[in-house]
């Protein structure tokens, strides 16, 4: 009888549900429409895949907002656990984090004033012109690498809403393809693209390059992927961007 009760109380124990873990997300809530501030509620792509993530999961969900140059660090430092911030797959940060899957294809795209895009159809083209990109990201990178850089004047930012209100003191700035359209239609400013998207690249959420991490990560990535099977992945990317860009080619 005694044997008997301790195996029903060992199977009650094993069937009630992991305690939740508070997963802390980092993002900047100045980069729209993927994580941004309206009517003081933080919302965007980014808020709406992270809720569902850990709906799935099991797990608590926490943003934690702060500058986009700070991001890295502070996953590095473990004050928060990923980042939510359309963070671009790179040699450098793969050698650094564990990365899930990538859950937006994307491109880098230059974006003027109306009327400016004339003799713009690439990165080539901004020689000699100021251009505008997010302080610490892939765009900033990618025009740094170039072998011309030292002829563009490039100015950082911490926002896309920033680079927004610059275009009055600069030529250009360079964002993400999938962004620039959604920007263009809320700027108060009448913007446009100028060429073709370049350099393709893969956002996925980074985690620390420990045990724990990639704990995290595995489980972050079999809800992406049951979020992809079952359409709600695509379903958050056409309700923020008008288009599925959740998957690759």
């Amino acid at each position: 009888m005694l044997k008997a009760f301790a195996l029903a109380a060992t199977l009650a124990v094993s069937a009630l549900p992991a305690l939740a873990e508070t997963i802390r997300v980092g993002m900047s809530g100045g980069y729209f429409p993927f994580t941004f501030v309206k009517q003081d509620q933080l919302q965007g792509f980014e808020v709406d895949l992270m809720t569902e993530v850990a709906a799935r999961t099991g797990d608590e969900v926490s943003f934690v907002t702060m500058s986009f140059s700070g991001l890295i660090g502070a996953l590095s430092a473990g004050r928060i656990d990923t980042i939510a911030n359309q963070i671009t797959i790179t040699p450098e940060r793969s050698a650094k984090f564990a990365f899930s899957q990538p859950y937006v294809y994307d491109g880098a795209q230059i974006v003027v004033k109306k009327g400016n895009a004339a003799g713009i159809s690439g990165p080539g083209d901004l020689r000699g012109k100021t251009v505008a990109v997010n302080l610490g990201s892939n765009f900033e990178q990618l025009l740094r690498a170039l072998p011309y850089a030292d002829e563009i004047d490039i100015r950082t930012y911490e926002s896309n809403i920033e680079q927004d209100t610059a275009l009055g003191r600069v030529d250009a700035f360079v964002m993400d393809r999938v962004s620039s359209a959604q920007v263009i239609a809320k700027s108060p400013l009448p913007l446009e693209l100028a060429g073709k998207p370049f350099s393709e690249i893969r956002n996925a959420l980074p985690f620390r390059d420990d045990a724990a991490g990639h704990a995290l990560r595995d489980r972050v990535d079999a809800a992406l992927t049951a979020m992809k099977q079952d359409g709600s992945l695509a379903e958050i990317s056409r309700k923020w961007l008008d288009a599925d860009v959740t998957e690759g080619n």
